[in-house]
């Protein structure tokens, strides 16, 4: 009977227990890298061809699926996702074939996951469920993720001691370089040498925009590139620069300020931040 088949299957899902259900993260090797909602926006981009539907599609915001592309792209060793120019429709947003490689590495370490994971509830099927829950809840804190919105994999290319503090070079790409001032108990505690790599960020808000090239300013950092899109607000705007190579830096600043910049897609400008406001974080 339809009513006895629902009960039993009830009953079996009660007696079967919680399940970990895999919900892989990159996260050790390249900090907030890669999770499923990023795939699955990946795979959407590559079937649609379009940042807009396949936003709809995962789905998320636009802006939102944006964002993402831009923290894959600025952590990865080569673009995942690229503008497409030309043909009948004017273009669009591709993913490229180091992209596709990625997501076909995730998605095969995910089953392996999946797998490790079953075999691990089989082996731990005697442990009360308040242990596994326990268990859920400390993945579920390992797979933290900062606010951070500029995040760029670096490498330590210099180190300056000064009485109290540290300056400490990043190399960011071959035309880049970042200056970082952290004190001498963090370079200490993450083990920071010249030659390892780190990841630096650098909240939107620390980030101010010019674009005049003859502009002197006391920050450290500056890193000139192309306004690839603005995104207004009722009191600030956000601003997104491509850097090149796939990589970008995002600022957050007023309104008033994108009007007296005459700040427009495709318009040079520059992100400039003091060296005080980059955090370092060690990878893995």
């Amino acid at each position: 009977m339809p009513g006895s088949t629902r009960s039993s299957s009830r009953a079996a899902s009660k007696s079967a227990g919680p399940r970990l259900v895999s919900k892989l993260e990159v996260s050790t090797e390249l900090g907030a890298f890669l999770g499923d909602t990023r795939i699955r926006l990946l795979e959407a981009i590559d079937q649609h061809g379009s940042i807009s539907q396949a936003a709809k599609h995962v789905p998320l915001s636009y802006k939102a699926a944006w964002d993402a592309v831009d923290a894959m792209n600025n952590l990865a060793d080569q673009p995942l996702v690229e503008r497409s120019t030309g043909g009948k429709h004017g273009g669009g947003t591709i993913l490229t074939e180091h992209g596709r490689k990625v997501v076909g590495l995730y998605r095969a370490v995910e089953a392996e996951y999946q797998l490790a994971l079953d075999r691990l509830m089989a082996q731990w099927g005697e442990l009360d469920t308040g242990n596994v829950r326990s268990f859920q809840q400390l993945l579920r804190r390992m797979a933290m993720r900062t606010s951070a919105r500029n995040q760029f994999v670096c490498t330590v290319s210099g180190l300056r001691e000064g009485e109290v503090d540290y300056e400490v070079y990043l190399r960011l790409d071959r035309h880049n370089e970042l200056v970082a001032v952290i004190t001498r108990d963090s370079v200490e505690q993450l083990g920071i040498e010249i030659g390892m790599e780190v990841v630096a960020l650098v909240k939107a808000s620390a980030v101010l925009l010019m674009t005049d090239e003859g502009l002197r300013t006391s920050a450290r950092n500056h890193l000139w590139g192309t306004v690839e899109r603005v995104v207004d607000g009722p009191v600030n705007a956000e601003v997104v620069l491509t850097l090149g190579g796939g990589k970008t830096v995002t600022a957050v600043v007023t309104r008033e300020s994108v009007v007296s910049l005459g700040l427009e897609v495709g318009q040079r400008a520059c992100a400039i931040f003091k060296s005080s406001s980059v955090i370092l974080s060690i990878l893995g």
